[in-house]
């Protein structure tokens, strides 16, 4: 009588959970990239024009455009920076990336009344970089 059993595994391979995570974090930082460089661009143009942006109501958080184009223009600056830092896989890219996507979550919806489509997209990414960033234990790999 015939048995087809396979043969047991002779090398030890780490499962392979965080394959979703790992494209992620690559994903996470080519999009920090593109939102930080998007960012500067917002922030150059509430700097440039205070009449770019037209508000669709009232809010409670008040801050006139050139002051939202400066702090666009140096969190666009330092996301990039960051984004940068997560593609060539350095820990303080990683670590810099969740506290500044997170940080970009918070500008963003301050930022609602003036662009509300523009910022929950961005918020949408953020949220997403967070996780892949957060989930992502590849980092630790080569410690061990």
């Amino acid at each position: 009588m015939s048995q087809n059993t396979a043969p047991p595994r002779t090398s030890k391979q780490p499962p392979s959970s965080g394959g979703w995570a790992a494209g992620g974090t690559l994903f996470a930082g080519v999009l920090m990239l593109v939102v930080g460089i998007m960012d500067v661009f917002q922030g150059i143009a509430g700097i440039a024009e205070d009449n770019v942006y037209a508000r669709v109501g009232g809010y409670v958080y008040r801050f006139n455009l050139t002051t939202w184009g400066v702090i666009h223009l140096c969190l666009g600056v330092v996301v990039a920076v960051a984004g940068i830092g997560i593609l060539k896989g350095a820990e303080w890219g990683r670590i810099a990336g969740i506290a500044l996507a997170s940080l970009n979550i918070i500008a963003q919806f301050l930022f609602l009344p003036y662009q509300p489509w523009w910022a929950l997209f961005s918020m949408a990414v953020s949220v997403f970089v967070v996780w892949a960033l957060a989930s992502d234990d590849s980092y630790g790999r080569e410690a061990l």
